[in-house]
């Protein structure tokens, strides 16, 4: 079967793109320098069936959210991010919506702290790219569990505890960040979706959300039970990137604790479970 030009792209950029400048770890032989299908359908947090029916043409309209994976995952430029919507059939998410594009720069930052669980999401929440080591912590989220408010209110509970006042702090600093969210960017159908869903799901969320609650994010120290490895209380602080309006979250560990060794457990335990 013919491969389509969204398939032919995605297989050159492929080819061109190191497991070390993926951040990667690298070991054993490797008949080519580029990503293999797996390594990229890791990546971008899709199947290795879906990367291969891409490439081969057995599936020719991926969605605006795969796409975009995809273009994180391959490190693109923006003109190539560009280049492979318009390939894929799509117009690239303009000004009114929320921004999704994590820059080359930002990128390999984010490959220097390969020992430090971290996650960027987008100024809805909703998880865009997480190394090896935050999903070790946290473990795999797929489909609405990527987005944190979803899973605050309508989600299964997670690895993090909380108290009843950690708790509504949560809550009340994830509807004032949505809602701003949803103010500056009015054309976006996905927040719009999300709002709606969680209005008419979630009591609590409603009560907040029409109630005008306000509050923000701040610097906090999280305890999070692994099931591998036990409790870890970690500090956990959001960066903004200048620009951009993405968050990005960091775990760290003080130096000399118990949780600062159970957390390089897990880093040896997550590279086993990624590589093996």
């Amino acid at each position: 079967m013919a491969t389509t030009e969204f398939g032919h792209t995605l297989r050159r950029w492929r080819d061109r793109v190191s497991p070390e400048a993926a951040g990667l770890a690298v070991g054993g032989h490797r008949r080519a320098a580029g990503l293999r299908r797996e390594e990229l359908a890791l990546l971008a947090g899709i199947s290795v069936d879906y990367v291969t029916r891409l490439e081969q043409g057995r599936a020719t309209n991926p969605s605006e959210q795969v796409v975009e994976a995809l273009g994180r995952a391959l490190r693109l430029s923006v003109a190539e991010r560009e280049h492979l919507f318009h390939a894929a059939g799509l117009v690239p998410p303009g000004r009114g919506t929320v921004p999704a594009y994590i820059t080359p720069s930002v990128q390999r930052m984010l490959d220097r702290l390969a020992g430090t669980p971290v996650a960027v999401s987008d100024a809805a929440w909703t998880l865009l790219l997480a190394n090896p080591l935050y999903v070790a912590l946290m473990g795999e989220l797929h489909g609405d569990e990527r987005n944190a408010v979803w899973r605050t209110f309508l989600g299964p509970a997670g690895r993090v505890r909380h108290t009843p006042q950690s708790q509504r702090a949560l809550e009340i600093a994830q509807v004032t960040a949505l809602r701003a969210t949803a103010s500056r960017y009015p054309a976006d159908l996905r927040v719009r979706r999300l709002v709606a869903e969680l209005r008419a799901k979630s009591d609590r969320f409603a009560e907040l959300w029409d109630g005008g609650a306000v509050g923000r994010h701040e610097a906090a120290r999280k305890t999070i039970d692994h099931p591998q490895v036990g409790a870890l209380t970690l500090d956990c602080d959001i960066l903004s990137v200048a620009g951009s309006d993405l968050r990005i979250m960091i775990y760290t560990a003080e130096p000399g604790t118990t949780d600062a060794e159970r957390l390089a457990l897990l880093a040896v335990l997550g590279t086993q479970t990624l590589t093996g």
